[in-house]
């Protein structure tokens, strides 16, 4: 008989790839230094009611093929029964050949559920009780365990309450469970309605009364040094493009006091006020020792009328072609000019931007940090094999490739730890392909150990976490 479709050599096409991944980096550590897990599920070990609710819950990637096949609404995220939701998934997935949702689906079942079926509608029956039968005694934590899961960095906003997280952190749970400071909400002048809410959940958690400008900038640094006491290292901010608008403290304050009294900022006020407070999060990061994500590129809400009926994060945001270029090496020289740049990661969500990110981060290392700017993992959209492939190529031509802090889930779904394994067997497959043409040197512990440095070592040097004994000398 053939092996099964996930088999220990899945995508890995030549002996040397096989031995890279089998020897260097399927035993590794996962560091998932970047991720929307919800902490309280954490907290709880959350015990999972059914394979729907841990597959599909969440899953704006399923959403979006569903919908593409014809699928209901009311099966995606409508009030259509866990079953049948997953049974519309099941007639999905056949349709799904060359996405990389088949890739991940398979892999989800085989290395959770030990299930290598292939999913179709033939198979729903007999998935769904084998799965269920296992997920009955699979809770959050025995997950983080098995995938030796040392580090799980959730993305919080600053008025959200850290006490979660603390009480993780008491809770003896080998995985360390940090949250990243991500203060989208701080910018939306634009929208004075829920700004003027948020400051007041702002005010709350960090026991100031935002009366003004300055208030609201006292808030933010102390819920910025209350992360930093629980022991959060990293900001992320998601944006279309960097913000490098010169603006004055005074003219930041004259923005949010409009937006306070109800007054919409302009376009041109919001690139203003943005750039100040942009460049204000750097400067606390730096002083810190914290590293800053920036998450460029993305083109949100496109569908207005199920914007306004699902919400955000739901399936409908796209790649934007955004001008990047000119307002990042602003911001980030910005910073270097003053030696107030933190460590930092670039995301691009555009792939035409690859070759522009890597070449801009050689402008700003500094030679205080192996890969102090890095060219984050591919994201989003770019998280597939093909992707991942152009993300490793660009910064190998034009960076250090060995110096890369590698991969991480960017998931709502305790089940995307395959994710890693994926990006591990496509980065071992590349190179063991250049090793057998001669194109590296026939030197296993060579190659080797930068595969073991991108899969774990790199990450956990970068960020310089705490972790459990257990993972620190991996």
């Amino acid at each position: 008989m053939p092996p099964p479709f996930i088999h220990d050599d899945f995508l890995l096409q030549t002996d040397a790839a096989r031995d890279l991944y089998h020897h260097f980096a399927e035993g590794q550590p996962i560091y998932d230094y970047h991720c929307h897990l919800p902490p309280q599920l954490i907290l709880e070990n959350h015990s999972f009611a059914d394979l729907a609710e841990i597959w599909l819950g969440g899953d704006h990637y399923k959403w979006r093929a569903m919908r593409s096949n014809g699928v209901n609404e009311r099966f995606c995220t409508g009030d259509a029964t866990p079953r049948e939701k997953f049974d519309a998934w099941c007639a999905t997935v056949p349709y799904t050949l060359r996405n990389p949702l088949y890739h991940w689906s398979h892999l989800e079942l085989a290395r959770y559920f030990g299930i290598t079926d292939i999913i179709n509608p033939g198979s729903a029956d007999q998935i769904w009780r084998e799965a269920n039968a296992k997920l009955a005694g699979m809770r959050v934590h025995d997950i983080l365990n098995a995938n030796k899961v040392a580090v799980v960095c959730t993305t919080d906003d600053p008025a959200d309450s850290l006490e979660t997280h603390a009480k993780i952190n008491r809770s003896g749970l080998k995985t360390r469970v940090y949250p990243t400071f991500r203060p989208d909400k701080a910018l939306t002048v634009n929208a004075p309605a829920a700004f003027n809410a948020w400051l007041e959940k702002l005010g709350g958690s960090a026991g100031v009364a935002v009366n003004s400008f300055d208030d609201y900038l006292t808030a933010l640094q102390h819920r910025h040094a209350a992360f930093h006491a629980v022991g959060g290292r990293l900001s992320d901010h998601g944006m279309e493009t960097c913000y490098a608008e010169a603006c004055t403290a005074g003219e930041a304050k004259a923005v949010y006091d409009a937006a306070r009294a109800g007054r919409a900022a302009s376009a041109g006020d919001l690139a203003k006020f943005c750039s100040f407070m942009m460049l204000e999060f750097g400067r606390w990061d730096a002083k810190a020792g914290w590293t800053k994500q920036l998450h460029l590129g993305a083109q949100r809400g496109n569908n207005t009328r199920r914007l306004q009926k699902l919400g955000p994060d739901t399936g409908f945001d796209s790649i934007g072609d955004f001008p990047q270029t000119r307002a990042l090496s602003h911001y980030l020289d910005t910073l270097d000019s003053t030696n107030e740049l933190p460590r930092t990661v670039l995301y691009n969500l555009n792939p035409a931007d690859n070759y522009a990110f890597a070449t801009m981060i050689g402008n700003f290392q500094d030679g205080s940090v192996p890969g102090k700017i890095q060219v984050g993992s591919g994201w989003w959209f770019l998280d597939q094999k093909e992707a991942m492939e152009w993300q490793l190529n660009a910064l190998s031509n034009l960076g250090l490739l060995s110096r890369f802090v590698g991969m991480l889930t960017d998931s709502r779904s305790f089940l995307s730890y395959t994710r890693h394994e994926y990006f591990r067997r496509t980065l071992c497959n590349l190179l063991g392909a250049e090793l057998e043409r001669g194109e590296l040197p026939p030197d296993r512990a060579l190659v080797g150990g930068m595969v073991k440095a991108i899969c774990f070592a790199n990450a956990r040097a970068y960020f310089g976490l705490e972790l459990d004994p257990a993972f620190r000398g991996a």
